[in-house]
């Protein structure tokens, strides 16, 4: 075994614990994921508001807050959160957390006992610049690690139009800020290939999945569930997660509407976020749709296993822009998925052999790609077969966090 110490890490993101879904979960799992594999660690992250787009209980009023969270050393700085994030409104939300993460990482860039690699999380690559600094003045390696391709997710849901002055400068803003890292990780083979045609070296890139971070799958199968939304008997097809503009959740209502005859099938959806009340206003009238919290992090077995089906949409122009991390835990769940997306693109790839897919904004495709999966109970059972063994092949975070330790190592070395 090597005498060599392990370098020491710093990761600037905004999104942290206790943030239950999204890229927040995944950042802590890193950063403690590494801590006991030796390293030192210590993260520069915004105070936690994902996905309600509000302050979190305890977490609510000005200033920095410093922790050590599991052997985590942690800064959560203060930052503008709109309550309804138009496109403008996330410019600026993101510039915030970039300004006041910028103190902290002066700090530690002086401090004795400097970073040897500064890992950026992104979204938000506003925060690249940051940690760029932080990296230079302290003679260390610039890392950057693609969760979501932000400028092209902006494209996808029309927050910024194509063709025009602004969709030009923020791509020459992407590209410029890409090209700062010394190396650059995103979490698909599809992503990771994005990154090539934006003309990353080859050899700058690498593959660091999410994994599955749900508990055991519940063995009785949701029934604290089924009694408590009155689902006893239902097939219940669960969407789970924020409900945002790159999702296309509208799809879950539409094909809901088509298959009100359906008595047995009930459509749950749990989750928050700005597009949550219209959601909610276009169902309104149906009597197989419910929609429900965020539930316990406790209960998210529970939770995963009550579905007969999970249901991942995605909107057309997406399915390569980001690999939802919800995925991960659907398949260990060893539940059927269907999704909307296109042949050819990622996410059709990761739910082939466990589900099926369907084009995006095909309600009557996804209606009966539903019926098909609920109907077939040999497709039901091959399905649940797949996910599970994938679950354990492709989204371990043991190796997820022993690959990225390993090319740390070697980066620094």
């Amino acid at each position: 075994m090597s005498d060599v110490p392990n370098p020491n890490i710093a990761i600037v993101g905004l999104n942290y614990a206790p943030e239950a879904v999204g890229i927040g979960p995944f950042t802590r799992g890193m950063a403690e994921g590494l801590v006991a594999r030796g390293f030192p660690v210590s993260v520069i992250a915004g105070k936690p508001y994902y996905p309600q787009w509000r302050s979190h209980e305890n977490f609510s009023g000005g200033g920095w807050r410093h922790s050590v969270e599991q052997g985590v050393i942690i800064t959560r700085c203060p930052h503008y959160i709109p309550t309804t994030p138009s496109g403008l409104k996330r410019i600026l939300h993101l510039a915030s957390f970039a300004a006041t993460a910028a103190i902290p990482a002066l700090r530690a860039a002086r401090a004795v006992h400097k970073p040897d690699v500064v890992i950026c999380i992104a979204p938000a690559l506003l925060s690249v610049p940051v940690a760029w600094m932080m990296a230079r003045l302290s003679g260390a390696k610039l890392w950057v690690h693609i969760q979501d391709f932000e400028v092209e997710a902006a494209f996808a849901t029309g927050l910024v139009g194509e063709g025009g002055m602004v969709s030009r400068l923020a791509r020459v803003v992407e590209n410029t800020l890409l090209g700062l890292a010394d190396r650059i990780s995103s979490i698909s083979p599809q992503m990771c290939a994005k990154l090539l045609e934006k003309g990353l070296p080859a050899a700058k890139v690498v593959e660091v999945r999410n994994w599955a971070n749900a508990p055991e799958p519940d063995p009785a199968q949701g029934a604290a569930y089924r009694a408590e939304w009155g689902l006893a008997g239902k097939k219940v097809c669960l969407y789970s997660g924020n409900i945002a503009n790159k999702q296309g959740i509208e799809i879950i209502v539409e094909t809901a509407r088509l298959l009100s005859a359906r008595t047995d099938i009930a459509f749950v959806i749990c989750g928050e976020g700005p597009n949550r009340n219209r959601l909610m206003a276009l169902a309104a009238g149906l009597d197989n749709v419910q929609f429900h919290d965020l539930q316990p992090a406790g209960r998210l077995g529970e939770l995963l296993t009550l579905a007969s089906v999970h249901l991942l949409p995605q909107i057309a122009g997406a399915a390569d822009l980001v690999l939802p991390s919800k995925l991960a835990n659907m398949l260990a769940s060893g539940r059927p998925v269907v999704a909307t997306a296109q042949a050819g693109t990622g996410l059709y790839a990761e739910v082939e052999g466990c589900g099926l897919s369907v084009d995006p904004g095909n309600a009557p495709a996804l209606a009966t790609a539903i019926e098909r999966v609920i109907d077939d109970v040999d497709m039901t059972a091959r399905f649940s077969i797949e996910a599970r063994k994938r679950g354990r092949e492709r989204w371990s975070q043991d190796g997820v966090i022993d690959r990225l330790a390993t090319e740390l190592r070697a980066h620094t070395r």
